[in-house]
Protein backbone atom coordinates (compact mmCIF):
# COMPACT_ATOMS: atom_id res chain seq x y z
CA UNK A 1 0.00 0.00 0.00
CA UNK A 2 1.39 2.84 -1.24
CA UNK A 3 1.15 7.22 -0.61
CA UNK A 4 0.94 10.37 -3.49
CA UNK A 5 0.81 13.65 -2.63
CA UNK A 6 -0.47 15.33 -5.74
CA UNK A 7 -0.11 18.93 -5.98
CA UNK A 8 -0.22 22.52 -8.22
CA UNK A 9 1.54 25.35 -6.89
CA UNK A 10 1.84 28.85 -8.16
CA UNK A 11 3.32 30.64 -5.50
CA UNK A 12 5.21 27.44 -4.07
CA UNK A 13 3.72 27.62 -0.71
CA UNK A 14 1.13 23.98 -1.84
CA UNK A 15 4.61 22.98 -2.95
CA UNK A 16 6.24 23.47 0.29
CA UNK A 17 2.92 21.75 2.18
CA UNK A 18 3.08 18.74 0.19
CA UNK A 19 7.21 18.38 0.59
CA UNK A 20 6.82 18.23 4.29
CA UNK A 21 3.11 16.22 3.96
CA UNK A 22 5.02 13.79 2.12
CA UNK A 23 7.75 13.41 4.62
CA UNK A 24 5.20 13.41 7.50
CA UNK A 25 3.39 10.40 5.63
CA UNK A 26 6.09 8.32 3.70
CA UNK A 27 4.30 9.38 0.36
CA UNK A 28 5.54 10.04 -3.12
CA UNK A 29 4.98 13.40 -4.41
CA UNK A 30 4.02 14.65 -8.09
CA UNK A 31 3.76 17.79 -9.13
CA UNK A 32 0.73 18.76 -11.41
CA UNK A 33 2.32 21.46 -13.85
CA UNK A 34 -0.30 24.29 -15.31
CA UNK A 35 1.18 25.00 -19.04
CA UNK A 36 -0.43 28.39 -19.30
CA UNK A 37 1.58 31.35 -17.81
CA UNK A 38 0.13 32.15 -14.63
CA UNK A 39 3.45 34.24 -13.09
CA UNK A 40 2.76 37.84 -12.62
CA UNK A 41 -0.49 40.12 -12.06
CA UNK A 42 -2.46 40.21 -14.92
CA UNK A 43 -1.72 36.21 -15.17
CA UNK A 44 -2.76 35.66 -11.99
CA UNK A 45 -6.14 37.72 -12.89
CA UNK A 46 -6.77 35.63 -15.52
CA UNK A 47 -5.79 32.28 -13.46
CA UNK A 48 -8.15 33.51 -10.72
CA UNK A 49 -10.97 34.05 -13.62
CA UNK A 50 -10.15 30.40 -15.33
CA UNK A 51 -10.53 28.82 -11.82
CA UNK A 52 -13.73 30.96 -10.98
CA UNK A 53 -15.29 29.22 -14.35
CA UNK A 54 -13.71 25.95 -13.80
CA UNK A 55 -11.89 26.30 -17.23
CA UNK A 56 -9.64 22.94 -18.05
CA UNK A 57 -5.93 23.83 -18.81
CA UNK A 58 -3.14 21.84 -20.26
CA UNK A 59 -1.29 19.98 -17.70
CA UNK A 60 1.98 18.35 -17.20
CA UNK A 61 1.51 15.64 -16.73
CA UNK A 62 -1.55 14.86 -18.38
CA UNK A 63 -2.61 12.42 -16.53
CA UNK A 64 -1.42 10.22 -13.30
CA UNK A 65 -1.13 6.65 -13.38
CA UNK A 66 -2.34 6.02 -9.55
CA UNK A 67 -2.75 1.54 -9.60
CA UNK A 68 -0.01 1.54 -7.58
CA UNK A 69 -1.33 3.58 -5.12
CA UNK A 70 -3.99 3.09 -2.22
CA UNK A 71 -4.01 6.38 -0.82
CA UNK A 72 -4.02 9.81 -2.77
CA UNK A 73 -3.63 12.91 -1.61
CA UNK A 74 -4.70 15.86 -3.32
CA UNK A 75 -4.01 19.76 -2.80
CA UNK A 76 -4.49 23.18 -4.30
CA UNK A 77 -4.25 26.89 -3.56
CA UNK A 78 -7.46 28.49 -3.14
CA UNK A 79 -8.15 30.77 -6.20
CA UNK A 80 -11.24 32.92 -6.04
CA UNK A 81 -12.95 30.22 -3.94
CA UNK A 82 -12.43 27.05 -6.19
CA UNK A 83 -9.51 24.49 -6.86
CA UNK A 84 -6.84 25.90 -9.68
CA UNK A 85 -7.42 24.71 -13.17
CA UNK A 86 -4.96 22.45 -13.04
CA UNK A 87 -6.33 20.35 -9.90
CA UNK A 88 -9.55 20.66 -11.48
CA UNK A 89 -8.02 19.23 -15.07
CA UNK A 90 -6.10 16.63 -13.56
CA UNK A 91 -9.31 15.39 -11.70
CA UNK A 92 -10.99 15.03 -15.01
CA UNK A 93 -8.46 13.00 -16.05
CA UNK A 94 -7.48 10.63 -13.72
CA UNK A 95 -8.85 7.19 -12.10
CA UNK A 96 -9.78 7.14 -8.45
CA UNK A 97 -11.79 3.77 -8.16
CA UNK A 98 -10.61 2.20 -5.60
CA UNK A 99 -8.76 4.81 -3.65
CA UNK A 100 -8.93 6.74 -0.29
CA UNK A 101 -8.72 10.55 -1.04
CA UNK A 102 -7.50 12.89 1.18
CA UNK A 103 -8.11 16.21 0.03
CA UNK A 104 -6.14 20.06 1.33
CA UNK A 105 -6.11 23.50 0.23
CA UNK A 106 -3.87 26.13 0.99
CA UNK A 107 -5.67 29.50 1.68
CA UNK A 108 -4.18 33.15 1.50
CA UNK A 109 -7.24 33.56 4.58
CA UNK A 110 -9.93 31.99 3.74
CA UNK A 111 -12.25 29.83 0.69
CA UNK A 112 -10.69 26.91 1.71
CA UNK A 113 -13.62 25.21 2.56
CA UNK A 114 -14.96 25.56 -0.53
CA UNK A 115 -12.18 24.28 -2.39
CA UNK A 116 -12.07 20.87 -0.56
CA UNK A 117 -16.58 20.50 -1.47
CA UNK A 118 -15.85 20.88 -5.22
CA UNK A 119 -12.84 18.44 -5.84
CA UNK A 120 -14.87 16.18 -3.28
CA UNK A 121 -17.69 16.76 -5.85
CA UNK A 122 -15.80 16.10 -9.15
CA UNK A 123 -13.59 12.88 -7.06
CA UNK A 124 -16.73 11.49 -5.47
CA UNK A 125 -17.86 10.25 -8.84
CA UNK A 126 -14.78 8.90 -10.33
CA UNK A 127 -14.67 6.28 -7.80
CA UNK A 128 -12.84 7.96 -4.76
CA UNK A 129 -13.23 7.56 -0.68
CA UNK A 130 -12.82 10.83 0.27
CA UNK A 131 -11.91 9.52 4.24
CA UNK A 132 -10.01 13.24 5.27
CA UNK A 133 -9.55 16.94 4.10
CA UNK A 134 -7.43 19.91 6.43
CA UNK A 135 -6.46 23.38 5.25
CA UNK A 136 -3.39 25.32 5.51
CA UNK A 137 -3.76 28.79 6.10
CA UNK A 138 -0.81 30.16 4.27
CA UNK A 139 -1.21 34.00 4.43
CA UNK A 140 1.41 36.10 6.59
CA UNK A 141 3.47 32.94 7.58
CA UNK A 142 7.30 32.01 7.50
CA UNK A 143 8.63 28.56 6.42
CA UNK A 144 9.08 27.88 9.44
CA UNK A 145 5.57 28.63 10.55
CA UNK A 146 3.99 26.37 7.51
CA UNK A 147 6.10 23.49 8.45
CA UNK A 148 5.25 23.25 12.14
CA UNK A 149 1.58 23.56 11.15
CA UNK A 150 1.43 20.77 8.48
CA UNK A 151 3.58 18.27 11.21
CA UNK A 152 0.41 19.31 13.54
CA UNK A 153 -2.20 18.61 11.24
CA UNK A 154 -0.67 15.45 10.51
CA UNK A 155 -0.72 14.43 14.30
CA UNK A 156 -4.01 16.13 15.24
CA UNK A 157 -5.46 14.81 12.27
CA UNK A 158 -4.33 11.45 12.77
CA UNK A 159 -3.57 10.96 8.99
CA UNK A 160 -3.39 7.80 7.73
CA UNK A 161 0.13 6.69 6.71
CA UNK A 162 0.25 3.61 4.42
CA UNK A 163 3.18 2.00 2.64
CA UNK A 164 5.21 1.73 5.83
Amino acid sequence: MKTIILFYSRSRKTALVAKILAKEVNGDTQEIIDLNDRQGPLNYLKASMDAFRENKTLINPATVDLTNYDLIYLGSPTWAGKPAPAIITLIDHCNFIGKDVILFATMGGSGGQKVIERMKEKIEPRGGRMIKSFLVKTGGKKMEELVEDVKEIVRDEDLPIYGI
